[in-house]
């Protein structure tokens, strides 16, 4: 076939483009229009709401009224909502109509598709933009020319695909046009990954690769486990995933029906703008910390950052030890085999009223003890419940006659009455002041009401304390074990949470009261799925139950867990979820870093041969070495040296501790923003925070900071050196004082530069 000129292509994207311009036109006519009618209809069924409802016969036909002006407002809202989202599809469209075209044979019949952000259909009915997330549009991602299978709605089908275009087109004209028999040609690549970085990822959905869209379209697993180096693209596939998702199933899945949970707010900041940029609404967003804070009332939960900063002031062997039983997915399996022991009763306290006991903790034990012994703890909690509120009732039908009740019904006012009695019709003064006592009262009681309905007489807290003595971990002594289970309860009475208790006290209270799990929830995306450890996967699963997980991460990137974390984590995840259909995909590419960087970051790895860095060219990484007295100058003319070609410079250091005095030292010789934690927004220029924060995080240059012999000197810091550096986009450095990392001795020689100030001297 003969393939169209770039002139003729251009005039394409001239004529689709003005299509698109009277359609944006058009619609927004409409949009007013059905504004003007929804203003008028919700006005409408305000009158009829203020219909006389006195007689029985003005009621009925005033809720006729009232349910017919409901229908006509939802269509209306309904009507202007289709225009508006239609308004946002052509806006994704305006600029840039499409990126990638298609040839096709089909039963002997040859097409020609055009794939875009959105789908754009013409007033003939004619397809000229095809959404990415199209069934067909699976060729373009995935087929290589020659026959290609892709799935529809009713199966699969098989075309063969003739021709692959990709084109680049900024502002209505086509900057790069190429055919290809890849996936995505490197031509696009190399413009796309040679751009500055920016406070917000960009989406890549044309530069999908086949491995990814294989992440983006799978329906079918369970849990989707996606294990992706550095810079292979893995968060991004999964934000497109959420999108596919949401265009697959449109009728009955909603963005609220799915969350993410995020290593910090600052990478959740970061990701924000990708699912806009695709035409859909933001998911749930949360990190770990956020979702154990909201489930523990009084308490400060412990963050995984807070625990890597107190570990690097040491961590000892039986308290490794220890955390890996802790979190291991088998100690949940204990907790429930604990709270599901016949003779087992809960923890429970004092349920107090006015300062006085109003249901006894050997009551409310006499209670739980009395259900059937074969019952599960849940039931038996619950029956628990059911008949304390059956006794509240009781005692507030006991307390009518008490004389604080004849006092309180005297000191009301008319007024207040008449607010009592709204909507209220009583045959007797009798039957009318009864009801109002039995208000009063049940207003008096409402704390032992709330205290029951919020399970506040079961002590959690106090019941695991209970359970740690009831077993012991393997591998530590008794003696470790105690002195842990003694360490545990003293953090409780101050109120403060270790985070490998967080997930076993949720999942012991959960098992207990039958409570603690969202079913509204259908999908569950989990980023750096390395930083969870078995135990707190679990309980996500638990506290989801209806939810498909998607797992991605990079066990290589395993800053916090590295120096005790033991076994295939893969492999582990696989025993964790046996009842579950479990995929792997692995992306092994690394399209961030320029090839010089990603080369220089495997040889950071015992185990590197599966890391394929893309042919982007770059300067090799540079290793400068200084002195504690000269480091701040030559930090200085480094920084500004970067920042002259450079939208943001990082700096990466080891510790909080360490960003926050680098950063005292250097701010009154270079303008520098100080990252933490509570940070919610990425700034641009000169960037310092510690390694941990900048996970899923990408640079234009990076400086690592004291990559010295005593900061980096164990295996277990390779991970951290290893993330560090593949945050690098183009420019990567690493200051080291006086003496290097050990761990970059045994590299090339050639794969990175050597810069010796420390002695006066330079070197290549």
């Amino acid at each position: 076939m003969e393939l169209a000129s770039r002139d003729e292509e251009q005039a394409r994207v001239t004529r689709v483009m003005g299509a698109i311009e009277a359609r944006l036109e058009v619609v927004a006519r409409q949009i007013d229009a059905a504004h003007r009618e929804t203003t008028r209809v919700e006005q409408a069924y305000g009158d009829a709401t203020k219909v006389n409802i006195t007689e029985t016969d003005d009621r009925m036909e005033t809720n006729a009224a009232v349910q017919q002006q409901k229908m006509m407002v939802a269509r209306a809202v309904e009507n202007e909502t289709i225009l508006q989202h239609e308004a946002q599809r052509l806006h994704l469209l305006q600029q840039n109509p499409y990126f990638g075209r298609i040839d096709i044979e089909e039963d002997g019949a040859v097409d020609t598709l055009y794939i875009g952000m959105g789908t754009f259909i013409d007033e003939k009915d004619d397809f000229l933009v095809y959404d990415w997330r199209a069934p067909i549009a699976a060729i373009y991602y995935n087929g290589t020319l020659g026959p290609v299978t892709y799935e529809t709605p009713v199966g699969p089908a098989t075309v063969t695909l003739l021709n692959k275009r990709q084109f680049t087109i900024e502002n209505g004209a086509i900057r790069n046009m190429f055919d290809t028999s890849e996936t995505v040609g490197d031509e696009i690549l190399q413009a796309v990954l040679g751009q500055q970085s920016d406070a917000y990822m960009k989406n890549i959905v044309a530069t999908i690769q086949q491995e990814q869209n294989d992440i983006i379209r799978d329906t079918k697993a369970d849990v989707l486990v996606v294990q992706g180096v550095a810079g292979s693209g893995k968060t991004s596939a999964v934000l497109q995933r959420v999108a596919y998702l949401l265009y697959h199933s449109r009728k009955d899945l909603d963005a609220d029906e799915m969350v993410l949970f995020s290593p910090n707010q600052l990478f959740a900041n970061y990701i924000s703008a990708v699912l806009p940029s695709l035409g859909e609404k933001n998911m749930r967003q949360a990190t770990l910390y956020e979702f154990f804070a909201k489930r523990f009332s009084g308490l400060q939960v412990e963050t995984l950052f807070d625990r890597y900063e107190r570990d690097r002031a040491g961590l000892p062997e039986s308290a490794k030890r220890i955390r890996r039983f802790k979190e291991n997915a088998d100690y949940l399996t204990l907790i429930r085999a604990y709270t599901q022991t016949p003779d087992q009763v809960p923890f429970f306290i004092d349920i107090m009223l006015n300062g006085e006991v109003f249901f006894s903790a050997e009551t409310i034990t006499k209670i739980y003890a009395s259900q059937p012994a074969k019952a599960t703890a849940a039931n038996k909690f619950t029956d628990t419940k059911n008949t304390l509120i059956k006794r509240l009732r009781q005692r507030i039908k006991m307390a009518l006659g008490d004389d604080w009740v004849q006092d309180a019904l005297d000191a009301l006012s008319d007024e207040q009455v008449t607010t009592m009695l709204v909507g209220r019709r009583f045959a007797t003064g009798d039957q009318e002041q009864r009801f109002i006592a039995e208000k009063l009262v049940a207003k008096a009681f409402a704390p032992v009401y709330d205290a029951i309905y919020n399970d506040y007489f079961l002590d959690c807290y106090q019941d695991y304390a209970r359970f740690l003595t009831t077993i012991a971990a393997p591998t530590v002594s008794t003696g470790a074990w105690a002195a842990m289970a003694e360490a545990c309860a003293s953090d409780l009475e101050h109120h403060e949470l270790r985070l490998e208790d967080a997930a076993p006290i949720l999942f012991l209270r959960d098992t207990i009261t039958g409570g603690g799990t969202n079913h509204a929830i259908r999908y569950v995306f989990v980023d750096e799925m390395q930083d969870y450890s078995m135990a707190q996967l679990a309980y996500l699963h638990h506290a989801f139950p209806k939810a498909k997980l998607t797992l991605l991460g990079d066990a290589k990137q395993d800053v916090f867990t590295s120096d005790y974390q033991a076994g295939d984590f893969l492999a582990t995840i696989k025993q964790v979820f046996t009842r579950q259909s479990v995929r792997l995909i692995t992306l092994n590419k690394s399209y961030r870093s320029t090839r010089p960087i990603t080369d220089f970051a495997k040889n950071l790895l015992p185990e590197h041969d599966h890391i394929l860095a893309f042919n982007r060219d770059g300067e090799r990484p540079v290793l400068v070495t200084t002195t504690a007295a000269a480091v701040r100058n030559d930090l200085t003319r480094l920084i500004n040296e970067q920042l002259k070609f450079n939208n943001t410079v990082a700096i990466l250091t080891r510790d909080r501790g360490t960003a926050e005095k680098l950063f005292a030292t250097l701010q009154l010789d270079v303008q520098s923003t100080l990252l933490t934690p509570a940070d919610h927004t990425m700034k641009t220029g000169c960037l310092i925070m510690p390694v941990y924060l900048a996970k899923g995080l990408e640079f234009d240059a990076v400086i690592g900071y004291d990559i010295s012999a005593q900061t980096y000197a164990d295996e277990a810091d390779r991970d951290i050196l290893y993330t560090l550096a593949t945050r690098a986009l183009h420019h990567l450095t690493l200051v080291a004082l006086d003496d290097p990392s050990p761990l970059l001795a045994p590299l090339p020689a050639d794969s990175f530069t050597t810069i010796d100030r420390s002695k006066k001297a330079s070197r290549v």
